[in-house]
């Protein structure tokens, strides 16, 4: 199978991972055919990972960024410097298994129909449970990680349909990101889920590729539950649901939107984590803005309504989340 695929590029955005790097590209560049690349996309990290990588890894092109894009912007720009008809994405701290790649070509081979192909992550220190496996959208707007917690032995055998892609492990079909454009200008984190639902809005489906594995560690850059990571989510989460979700699903969602972030913001109070706040207020200041692209985004609208509703599934919750947390705390020991 391996020596009929199309050649794949590989982007790869870093920003001050030269201690994973070594792994990730060797694993990687094992499961490279001829007429593949690999290229870095390096976030004016202060580790010098791309003069590194030049020395240590030739054959890998690096692009170095006059300033940190973050893994929106990274990315944009390795998709940007390719051509070829497939894309794939990986974490700078992941670990490809070996099949990875053929796995991912494979699941987007058999389903034409689908736009890109979701892997499974799972934590680099228990690769027997899933970190993430794609995406998952609540009706309060939080977007998750399908079977996160799961054993990899309960994954589906086969592959199987779901809402959309982790930015994380994917790969892509250059036709969808000509169609839907390219990451939105999150900085970091989100992306995928805006993305996921742009595509699902022009009628590109996700397809998961189970038995396509990288190993994670999770959160390396920005820290778990960082102030840094608190403040993009509660600003990212915003802005894709503004942006992305047609008026009467929005309308739909609204109580359930509210509810989270009246209990979330209560809950930044008490607990003194004003980035919880202070992105929520980043999004809202935006309004005009967003409200320009939700326009462009929605007047190309193809999907029927109820085909995008389907994958709306019930409310997280703060409870929810606070669950999600621990089970991404636990992974990592």
């Amino acid at each position: 199978m391996s020596h009929t695929r199309p050649p794949i590029a590989v982007v790869i955005p870093t920003y001050h991972a030269l201690r994973f790097l070594p792994a990730c590209l060797s694993a990687i560049q094992a499961q490279m055919l001829p007429h593949d690349e690999i290229v870095l996309v390096d976030n004016r990290s202060r580790d010098r990972a791309g003069d590194w990588v030049r020395s240590y890894f030739p054959t890998v092109r690096v692009i170095a960024l006059p300033y940190n894009a973050g893994f929106a912007g990274g990315v944009n720009a390795g998709i940007a410097a390719t051509q070829t008809d497939l894309i794939m994405l990986i974490n700078d701290d992941a670990l490809a298994e070996p099949g990875c790649v053929d796995a991912l070509w494979a699941a987007l081979r058999d389903h034409p129909q689908a736009g890109w192909a979701a892997g499974v992550l799972t934590f680099s220190r228990r690769p027997q449970i899933v970190a993430g496996a794609g995406i998952r959208f609540h009706a309060d707007g939080i977007a998750t990680d399908y079977a996160l917690g799961m054993a990899v032995t309960q994954l589906p055998t086969n592959p199987q349909p779901i809402f959309g892609a982790s930015g994380g492990l994917a790969l892509l079909r250059r036709t969808m990101i000509t169609d839907t454009g390219l990451f939105a200008d999150f900085f970091s984190y989100l992306e995928d889920a805006d993305l996921a639902w742009r595509a699902r809005l022009r009628g590109w489906e996700c397809v998961l590729a189970p038995t396509a594995r990288a190993r994670h560690v999770y959160s390396a850059t920005a820290g778990m539950f960082s102030p840094l990571k608190q403040r993009l989510l509660g600003r990212n989460r915003l802005r894709m649901v503004i942006r992305c979700l047609p008026t009467p699903l929005l309308l739909a969602c609204l109580p359930s939107i509210l509810a989270y972030d009246v209990l979330a913001v209560t809950y930044a109070v008490l607990r003194r984590q004003p980035d919880m706040l202070a992105g929520r207020l980043m999004a809202l200041a935006e309004w005009p803005q967003l409200l320009h692209q939700r326009r462009h985004i929605q007047a190309r609208r193809t999907a029927p309504l109820g085909e995008l509703a389907r994958w709306i599934e019930p409310p997280l919750g703060l409870v929810g989340t606070w669950r999600v947390r621990r089970q991404l705390g636990g992974g990592r020991r």
